[in-house]
C-alpha cells in the first residue's frame, strides 16, 4: 500500500486503514505490520474494540462514518481525529462533549444527493464556527463520485483549494479506489479499507 502512494509522489501521506466489519486480530496484525492510524465509521463498533487495546498497542482512532450527535458522548475523548463532521448542530455537540477535539470537516464536494458533508459554501462557515468554539480544524474531508472518474477529480480539486485558502494542514481525500488520483490531487491522508483488510462479507 505504501509503494502505491510513495509511486504517485505522497511518501508523507497519512494512511488510516479503515477496519469496520472486522475484528480485532485483523487490527492487530495491521498494526504489527506498522499501521499506526486505524478508521472505524460505526460508533458502536468502535466503542467495543476502544479498550481491546493495551495502552503501548492502542492504535491511533480516526472516526470516519456518518455520526450521529447522540453518539460523541460514548467516544469523547477517545477519538484521535473526527474526520466526518458536517453540520453545525454536530460541531457544537463536540464543543461540548469533546473540548479541544481534532475534527476534518466533511465536505460534500461532489453535490450528489445521497452523500453526507456540507456544501462547500458552508466549509468556511463551519470550520470557522468549529474554531470559535475551540476545536482544532485539522482539515477537510471528502469522497470521491460514487462512478465519474472525471466528477472524482473535480472534487478533490476543489477540496484540496478550500484547504488552501482556509490554511488548513489536512486534505483527507481518496479510499482504495482512488487514492492514486487522491495524491496527485493533493490529498494528504488517504482512508483504506478493502485493500488492507481485504473484501467486507
Amino acid at each position: 500500500m505504501r509503494s502505491r502512494i510513495e509511486a504517485c509522489g505522497g511518501s508523507d501521506v497519512v494512511l488510516v486503514g479503515v477496519a469496520k466489519t472486522f475484528g480485532v486480530d485483523a487490527i492487530e496484525q495491521a498494526l504489527e505490520a506498522g499501521l499506526r492510524d486505524i478508521g472505524e465509521s460505526y460508533a458502536q463498533e468502535l466503542r467495543d474494540k476502544l479498550d481491546q487495546f493495551a495502552d503501548d498497542a492502542r492504535p491511533r482512532w480516526h472516526f470516519v462514518g456518518g455520526l450521529q450527535r447522540n453518539k460523541v458522548r460514548h467516544l469523547a475523548g477517545r477519538v484521535h481525529l473526527w474526520q466526518s463532521v458536517d453540520r453545525a448542530a454536530l460541531v457544537d455537540e463536540l464543543v461540548r462533549r469533546d473540548p479541544g477535539a481534532a475534527i476534518l470537516v466533511q465536505v460534500n464536494s461532489t453535490g450528489e444527493a445521497q452523500k453526507s458533508g456540507c456544501a462547500p459554501a458552508e466549509v468556511d462557515g463551519l470550520v470557522a464556527r468549529a474554531t470559535a468554539g475551540g476545536l482544532d480544524v485539522q482539515g477537510l474531508m471528502t469522497i470521491g463520485h460514487l462512478d465519474d472518474v472525471d466528477a472524482t477529480g473535480r472534487a478533490f480539486a476543489l477540496t484540496r483549494r478550500l484547504c488552501d485558502e482556509l490554511g488548513l494542514r489536512h486534505c483527507s481525500m481518496g479510499m482504495s479506489a482512488d487514492l492514486e488520483q487522491a495524491v496527485e490531487a493533493g490529498s494528504t491522508m488517504v482512508r483504506v479499507g478493502r485493500d488492507i483488510f481485504g473484501p467486507r462479507t
